[in-house]
């Protein structure tokens, strides 16, 4: 019995049958397990001989009226797809870069019977920062919904556990890049937008890096600047200071 019969079969026993005739004439569980296993076998990219790297966050887009049926087992469905996702994904040497996430929502150009899949891969992410430290910060990196302070002098991403911020990436070096964060002062007693003058540079990466689109082995950044390494893109935010006052 494969992974989809695995999974129908656990979802009837779960809810005593029901979904069997609610669903009769709509989107059938099965249908959407089905469809993420193709979504991941299309988007595997090769990592070695024998690891690929494949989506993790996924959003399954329903007519209005399959939604509201689908509600009701939301919660019980998306563990069951993100059970068999993962068996699948083992048996074909699949590598999640972060956890599973699926994602139920509502297109209104869908009609009854119909959905879509969206997909993509997005490493989990994590630093040493409090929640207090990130808010006070005048210098902050947005990577995968999350926002990670960068101190002065330097800040190193990579993949690797001595890393500042980490991002599990399998296209990410241990310590792939380093962000220098410079204080400055303007004219008349300004600060200056966002108070730093901020640089990020390679530290002899395998895969390099990209600034804006471009590949660069070092680079000056701005506000709103985007830096991809991997997979993975890094939005950097730089927050006005007010005036200092005059002594």
């Amino acid at each position: 019995m494969n992974a989809l019969s695995n999974f129908e079969r656990r979802l009837e026993q779960f809810i005593s049958g029901m979904f069997a005739r609610a669903f009769r004439s709509a989107v059938q569980p099965v249908e959407i397990g089905a469809a993420l296993q193709r979504e991941v076998d299309n988007k595997a990219q090769i990592l070695s001989r024998n690891r690929r790297l494949v989506p993790n966050d996924f959003h399954v887009e329903l007519s209005p009226g399959d939604l509201e049926r689908l509600q009701e087992y939301d919660a019980t469905m998306v563990a069951e797809l993100t059970e068999t996702l993962r068996e699948h994904a083992e048996h074909q040497s699949y590598v999640f870069p972060g956890p599973v996430r699926i994602t139920l929502e509502q297109a209104e150009d869908l009609t009854t019977g119909r959905f879509r899949v969206r997909s993509q891969a997005q490493a989990a992410v994590s630093g040493l920062d409090t929640d207090t430290t990130v808010r006070r910060a005048k210098a902050l990196l947005e990577i995968n919904g999350t926002r990670h302070a960068l101190h002065e002098p330097t800040t190193v991403v990579g993949r690797g556990t001595d890393a500042d911020i980490r991002i599990n990436d399998p296209g990410v070096s241990r310590r792939h890049i380093e962000f220098t964060v410079i204080r400055r002062r303007g004219l008349g007693g300004m600060v200056g937008f966002g108070g730093m003058r901020v640089e990020v540079r390679d530290l002899g990466s395998t895969n390099g890096m990209l600034v804006n689109d471009e590949k660069l082995v070092e680079a000056p950044l701005e506000h709103g600047s985007v830096v991809r390494i991997g997979t993975t893109s890094m939005t950097l935010h730089l927050v006005e200071e007010a005036e200092e006052p005059r002594g």
